[in-house]
């Protein structure tokens, strides 16, 4: 017996879903990833608005600290978007989780070596 192949594509897979379960879930979790942004941007102008300013290796960390949540917020997007909503609010817990765990470093790095951050 030979096998029958069919030229006709699959049909692409739907989202588990509801466009607007998605954008509700993710405009929640969005307004936490924004939060940090919002922080990350506050440093950023104190620092640089300050006495000394901010020399090259300060600027880099800051805006790290900037782009960081929203790359986060869409590769979490990116990987939760097709899923049930258990594991959506699941996948973007973890990246605003992670993201809470990067918020903290530069906090503390800035706090604690905040010296090699200034400028002058």
């Amino acid at each position: 017996m030979s096998a029958v192949t069919s030229n006709t594509p699959t049909p692409a897979r739907r989202s588990a879903l509801p466009t607007w379960a998605v954008a509700t879930i993710a405009g929640f979790f969005g307004l936490f990833y924004a939060f940090v942004v919002w922080n990350a941007v506050t440093l950023l102008i104190y620092q640089a608005s300050g006495a000394l300013g901010i020399n090259g290796l300060g600027w880099i960390v800051l805006l790290i600290a900037v782009v960081f949540p929203m790359v986060a917020f869409g590769i979490a997007f990116a990987l939760a978007r097709r899923r049930g909503v258990l594991r959506f609010c699941a996948i973007m817990l973890t990246g605003l989780a992670i993201v809470a765990v990067f918020w903290t470093n530069i906090l503390a790095y800035a706090y604690a070596y905040g010296g090699s951050l200034l400028g002058g």
